[in-house]
């Protein structure tokens, strides 16, 4: 079996160019496809990433426990981007206003801890949809959220 390099929120470089990416999205960046606006994808992105850290356990999708391990492969497998509207956890809706750079400090402070936590800071809790995932797993995971909401806002 072949391996190779996929990208991940483990690699500084690539945490620094998604923090780069995240200060260029303004307020009024226009979305290519889903209904949050950019302060909202952000927050939403947070959100994520603090599963991923164990400040938030979600509770388990009933339709994860049943196809989540078989997708996961396909999600994680390779360099491929999310596709645009992939559904979401209802838990990580974000519907109510949010301050622009409020959200995107916060933001970079979780890839920050994220990164400099490495694979022994992570949640040992399975993932809602995807049950359980490596720290490589999770750190590729969040690359590919945030990159994929990035795309959204053309970042």
């Amino acid at each position: 079996m072949q391996t190779f390099w996929m990208r991940n929120l483990f690699d500084p470089a690539t945490a620094e160019e998604l923090r780069q990416r995240i200060g260029s999205l303004g307020s009024v960046s226009p979305r290519l496809w889903g209904k949050m606006n950019a302060a909202q994808a952000v927050a939403h992105c947070s959100l994520g990433l603090e599963w991923a850290v164990g400040d938030v356990v979600p509770p388990r999708m009933f339709i994860g426990r049943i196809i989540g391990t078989i997708i996961k492969p396909f999600v994680l497998g390779d360099d491929k981007p999310m596709r645009p509207n992939s559904p979401t956890s209802p838990t990580l809706i974000v519907q109510d206003e949010r301050d622009l750079a409020f959200e995107q400090q916060r933001l970079c402070s979780l890839i920050d801890r994220f990164t400099a936590g490495g694979p022994r800071a992570f949640t040992t809790r399975p993932h809602s949809f995807f049950g359980n995932l490596t720290p490589d797993e999770w750190a590729i995971l969040m690359y590919k959220h945030l990159d994929h909401h990035l795309r959204q806002f053309s970042a």
